[in-house]
């Protein structure tokens, strides 16, 4: 989980991306907000959903594992719902394949 968190704040950092840390493990307010958000469809079939979980404000946008595929389709802005800034390759189409 730690080096999850530590991947996505990296990232984050690297690329400017201004974000809001919470945490859940020593703030029971966060973990209580954390629970409530996390759509149903997208909680473990037991236990409690576990970070890093990424939320633009209310809306829940996924899982490290949503943040790392969008990572490597270039897709990170989009994800985050957020415009990427001019020139950046993060949030750019990916070029067209043929079969």
């Amino acid at each position: 989980i730690k080096k999850q968190q530590q991947d996505v704040l990296g990232f984050l950092e690297a690329n400017k991306i201004e974000f809001e840390e919470k945490d859940i493990a020593a703030n029971e307010e966060n973990r209580k907000w954390m629970r409530e958000n996390v759509p149903e469809d997208s909680r473990p079939a037991s236990g409690n959903p576990l970070p890093p979980r990424l939320f633009n404000d209310s809306r829940y946008l996924g899982d490290y594992n949503a943040f790392f595929e969008a990572r490597e389709n270039n897709a990170v802005y989009a994800f985050l719902g957020l415009t990427a800034p001019p020139g950046s390759k993060v949030g750019e189409p990916l070029p067209h394949r043929e079969p």
